[in-house]
């Protein structure tokens, strides 16, 4: 073991800095894990422009893989896992004896809350609470007790093995809560990680019809929507959505509607215009301000579902993880960028829409 660990610590002013950090003391409950890579995910941004400011400087990043490094005594009976086991990580970590842990719905425990409450959470925890050492771009990742983990097949390369979160969103989403299944219509808002990865879940699902909507600069992402199993991809920007989607149905408009997108609450009234009677509404974006003039009217007339989605649940991420082993899909066309411990500010400038071109899925080596 090394005697400092480097991790990129997200700073205000949209400033990163590598700081050097002790090597922590495992204790019988912990352990330590060894980052392979970590994903960028999108809300890592908003994380950066806002929680430095709000909770001080912290290290982001909740998308991990790597392989144990340290174990616990306690822990390792615990978790079911031992040193050497490549594992990806969940960001929650939740009390375990709650409602919602206990009936299995552990992403909505109050201690996985940093926005509301003071709990601890893989990639949003300021490195003022010990031992620092909370999120995925760094050299090792601190393991808490309430950790939870998925097994990595050996096989599976490790910037694929970081698709297991979002991925796993997107059996979350279109099969466990969407209920898609075989003949059904499925639209899917947004064609980044999330969006694509709704795509391959509606297609495993066996929907009949999978259309994905973006903008013009989406191209090259409505594209590889396509080769993930849409049938069809709408441009809104040239062509009316809702006509379009008309057309395609033959009047019958989409079953299912998942909106994924963000930036704005416009696609919240297009989803629910795209539904059909009796249609299913997933809101699984983040908008960051109200509808205006919002008619919900619309919800009763048309006898619609709405829901609002907050991440995955342990399934669903198992289910990912096996997808990923298949290869039945070509993701490695998601994976686009690949950035040094160094490049972490590139990496979430990127994410945030303000970096490199033509990304989707982004990744942090910390040994780069």
């Amino acid at each position: 073991m090394q005697e400092h660990v480097f991790a990129a610590v997200a700073l205000d002013q949209r400033q990163v800095e590598v700081r050097a950090f002790d090597v922590p003391a495992i204790s019988a409950d912990a352990g330590l894990l060894k980052v392979e890579k970590t994903g960028v995910c999108g809300s890592d941004w908003p994380y950066f422009l806002n929680y430095p400011k709000s909770k001080g400087p912290m290290i982001l990043g909740h998308e991990t893989v790597g392989f144990v490094a340290a174990i616990g005594a306690n822990a390792q009976a615990r978790w079911g896992v031992q040193e050497g086991d490549r594992v990806a990580l969940e960001e929650y970590l939740p009390c375990g004896h709650c409602h919602y842990c206990r009936t299995g719905e552990f992403r909505l425990c109050d201690a996985t809350d940093t926005v509301i409450g003071n709990g601890i959470r893989y990639g949003s925890t300021p490195v003022s609470v010990a031992p620092s050492l909370w999120g995925g771009y760094s050299q090792y990742q601190y393991l808490h007790a309430n950790a939870v983990f998925h097994k990595v097949p050996d096989h599976v390369p490790d910037t694929l093995a970081t698709l297991a979160l979002p991925l796993g969103n997107g059996v979350e989403w279109a099969c466990l809560q969407g209920r898609a299944t075989m003949g059904e219509v499925v639209v899917i808002q947004g064609p980044g990680q999330q969006g694509l990865a709704c795509v391959i879940a509606a297609k495993e699902a066996g929907a009949a019809c999978i259309i994905v909507t973006g903008l013009t600069n989406d191209a090259h992402r409505l594209a590889l929507a396509k080769e993930m199993g849409a049938h069809y991809t709408i441009d809104i920007e040239q062509a009316d959505l809702l006509e379009a989607v008309a057309d395609i149905t033959h009047g019958h408009m989409a079953d299912l509607v998942i909106d994924c997108a963000s930036g704005g609450p416009a696609t919240v009234v297009s989803a629910i215009q795209l539904a059909r009677k009796g249609g299913r509404i997933l809101l699984c974006g983040r908008k960051g301000r109200p509808i205006p003039e919002f008619d919900s009217d619309i919800l009763f007339r048309k006898n619609l579902t709405l829901k609002g989605m907050r991440g995955h649940s342990y399934q669903a991420v198992e289910m990912a993880m096996q997808l990923i082993a298949s290869g039945r899909y070509p993701l490695e066309k998601m994976c686009t960028h690949i950035y040094g411990l160094h490049d972490v500010a590139s990496a979430l400038h990127t994410v945030g829409g303000e970096g490199d071109a033509g990304a989707i899925h982004c990744c942090v080596d910390p040994w780069k």
